[in-house]
């Protein structure tokens, strides 16, 4: 069209004219932008898609935890803690102090020497209180030879407060203070990944911190605030995808169908996970944790809780299979640009077996190590393994694996698919337009494939100072 000849023709032949006479310098930089339809294309499905997260986190945005204005129910976690330290450090005889070791359970051929008795010394420790309104308190706490806590004199502990208690029972350690150590890790790990990582490892670490802030100031205090917790994850864990992919590598339209292979696998997993969650009658109400949860905030829904944790669990490996997979892709178009899209998806596919063969087993002995001690437990009780795997705790770790897996699993083949129609699209796309319309924007000398010559010179023609006969021949110009 004559009116396009100009615009975005014009546009066209200058970009292909650099990219010839630089040696496709792209190539090892950032990915080449995608035409002008392809990304009216990509931005009608995630436009939208990005302002309904937005509308959900207005909407949905938490005023406040309900029940955490100060009112500490003394139960478990839901107590106060301060900071503390041990002064003293005194050997004494447990039986002086009333201490009794807990029973230890017997097994076959253990012989019984007396294992529930308290032998051995066992340790007063004084505790002084460093912060709150008791700063300064002191009190004593014993600790048996069987503890697996122990003491040292100046060690900083954490004490949980209990107002209705007995004086010299209000304070008692629950944690060690390990503040330093975390925070000396934590570096560590930040400056390794800004070292290998430079500018790539700094944005890495500011989606890291964009995701801990969705998860502490949104998804958390709005399942308290009884939201359902399986759309606060959706909402959450998608405004975590949408910011930290593009944050990481880019807003453009490889980012964008990474997004999107994202986001068609994250779909799966909700389904599937509803789906086998409610068959297999889980409730999600399996250790005394989600119990003390469900105590102190009835209106939470446990099982929407189950589904959540699946979610947001998935997401970080989905970012790293889908990520991968869309750059196979361009990087396999770069390399061979004149491949149809079906054999650029095969490539990409055997790139994708692989990683898919390394990916489940990374998340099925995740969550084996994770269960590890309820593994142990089942071991020690010589329970069927059929019991064992069909209890609702070992069922539980069982669908959050499997579904978890179904959903990378499958990322891989649409991931690719996507990412080698839109690679494969836009190609074919601007090379009819560099057919049309040669350098400059301009129709070609001699209308052959010669206007697309490196260099600007259709058809050899005054670019050479020589001029071609229909035979083929070259003569000089008159």
């Amino acid at each position: 069209m004559p009116g396009q000849a100009h615009g975005p023709g014009h546009t066209h032949g200058h970009g292909h004219g650099h990219g010839h006479g630089h040696g496709h310098s792209h190539a090892h930089g950032p990915p080449a932008p995608v035409s002008r339809h392809l990304r009216k294309v990509i931005g009608a499905v995630l436009i939208p898609f990005g302002l309904a997260v937005l509308a959900g986190l207005v909407v949905l945005w938490p005023g406040g935890a309900p029940g955490h204005d100060h009112n500490h129910s003394g139960v478990g976690f839901d107590r106060p803690t301060f900071q503390a330290k041990v002064v003293k450090l005194a050997e004494v005889d447990c039986k002086d102090v009333n201490a009794q070791q807990p029973q230890q359970p017997s097994g076959p051929g253990e012989q019984g020497d007396g294992a529930g008795s308290a032998s051995g010394p066992c340790q007063k420790a004084t505790i002084e209180i460093a912060e709150g309104k008791d700063k300064g308190h002191r009190y004593t706490e014993v600790v048996t030879p069987d503890a697996t806590r122990t003491y040292e004199v100046g060690q900083k502990v954490v004490v949980a407060y209990a107002e209705k208690a007995p004086r010299k029972l209000q304070y008692s350690v629950v944690d060690a203070n390990r503040d330093f150590p975390m925070l000396l890790l934590a570096g560590l790990f930040a400056l390794v990944v800004v070292a290998v990582g430079r500018l790539r490892g700094v944005l890495a670490l500011v989606g890291l911190a964009v995701s801990f802030a969705v998860l502490t100031l949104f998804i958390l205090p709005a399942i308290l605030q009884g939201s359902n917790p399986l759309v606060v994850a959706v909402i959450g864990g998608s405004a975590i995808m949408l910011s930290t992919l593009y944050l990481c590598h880019g807003v453009n339209a490889r980012t964008s169908v990474a997004v999107l292979g994202t986001l068609v696998s994250l779909l799966l997993i909700g389904v599937l996970g509803s789906v086998f969650i409610g068959w297999a009658r889980l409730t999600g109400n399996t250790d005394d944790t989600t119990s003390l949860v469900h105590g102190l905030y009835p209106q939470i829904e446990i099982k929407g809780l189950l589904l959540a944790g699946v979610l947001i669990g998935s997401l970080g490996v989905l970012d790293d299979v889908t990520v991968t997979q869309t750059s196979a892709v361009w990087e396999l178009k770069e390399a061979e640009p004149g491949a149809s899209w079906r054999k650029i998806y095969r490539s990409a596919m055997r790139i994708g077996r692989d990683h898919i063969a390394s990916v489940v087993n990374t998340l099925v002995l995740a969550y084996a190590g994770a269960a590890l001690p309820l593994l142990l437990l089942f071991s020690i009780a010589r329970s069927d393994v059929s019991m064992v795997a069909t209890s609702e705790v070992v069922a539980e770790e069982i669908v959050r694996t499997l579904v978890g897996s179904i959903g990378l699993v499958a990322s891989v083949p649409v991931t690719t698919l996507l990412a080698a129609l839109v690679v494969s699209a836009d190609r074919q796309r601007r090379g009819t337009a560099a057919a049309v319309t040669g350098p400059g924007g301009e129709a070609p000398a001699g209308g052959g494939p010669g206007g697309g010559a490196p260099g600007g010179a259709p058809g050899g023609g005054a670019a050479t100072g020589r001029v071609t006969s229909r035979r083929g021949k070259r003569r000089k110009p008159k």
